[in-house]
């Protein structure tokens, strides 16, 4: 029951972060969109042999948490979460790929790890941005940006809806799994032979519930579109934000930053 109390506080958690009033919180919403959208696009775009032209991307994440004042821990706890299937995508990598890549003059690794190590890279960066994102925007008003954005309302209103009630599913599931738990004192956990009732339950207990829910949302005015309300215009603050961080990754997608140093530092060595 612990467990299903913390998934609660951490759904929610984001949703407390979004509420602050920082540099970073008060930009437009749509800006943030996007320029999220571009980092990831950027990010999933390199070659799957490019680890060291990964580094610099990480300079996004510790800025805007930085400025956004985004505690460093509740995000890593989420990023361990789903590490496993990140890991799981490139974990035969090493296995299928025995092809060298030189590292240094003196130092040789297989390309599989290569690979391993950037689809891992790719993966902490893309869901460390998605994180920030909502983290310093709100579901509310990133579904606004969307609407800006020309995405169908149908996606938008599943998006929403989704991230909203999914709490409802863990509060059913919290029910459950208390009520077998007074029900079979002495039992570690729940027994396999009772996972198909339990489960055949949760799904009845989740329509009906499901089903209140739109009751409700229909006697307080809901006509099939989610009304995320109308955002503040453009300012040119947020232009530049958008801008400037375009512009540096553009930068870095092309030129090898860390290898460029490298190479500068080797030849003042010599």
């Amino acid at each position: 029951m612990s467990n299903m109390i913390a998934s609660l506080y951490n759904i929610r958690l984001l949703d407390e972060l979004a509420e602050k009033t920082t540099i970073i919180h008060n930009l437009h919403p749509l800006v943030k969109v996007l320029t999220t959208c571009l980092y990831l696009i950027i990010t999933v775009s390199f070659n799957k042999y490019e680890l060291s032209g990964l580094l610099p991307l990480f300079f996004y994440p510790v800025i805007v948490m930085a400025l956004a004042d985004i505690p460093v821990v509740p995000l890593l706890k989420r990023m361990i979460v789903v590490s496993p299937f990140i890991i799981g995508i490139g974990l035969f990598n090493p296995l299928f790929d025995h092809d060298p890549v030189v590292i240094l003059p003196w130092m040789q690794i297989s390309g599989g790890w290569i690979s391993f190590f950037s689809i891992l890279t790719k993966g902490v960066l893309t869901i460390l941005a998605a994180l920030l994102l909502i983290a310093t925007t709100g579901m509310t008003r990133i579904a606004a940006a969307l609407g800006m954005m020309r995405i169908p309302k149908v996606f938008i209103l599943q998006l929403i809806l989704t991230y909203r009630y999914i709490s409802v599913l863990i509060e059913e599931v919290g029910r459950t799994v208390r009520a077998y738990s007074l029900r079979s004192r002495g039992e570690k956990g729940i027994r396999f032979s009772d996972w198909g009732s339990l489960t055949g339950q949760l799904l009845i207990r989740t329509l009906e519930r499901a089903q209140r829910v739109y009751y409700s949302m229909c006697c307080r005015g809901f006509t099939g579109e989610y009304n995320a309300g109308s955002e503040k215009r453009i300012r040119t603050g947020d232009i530049l934000y958008f801008a400037g961080w375009s512009l540096y990754f553009v930068v870095v997608r092309y030129f090898n930053i860390p290898a460029t140093i490298g190479s500068l530092i080797t030849g003042v060595g010599r």
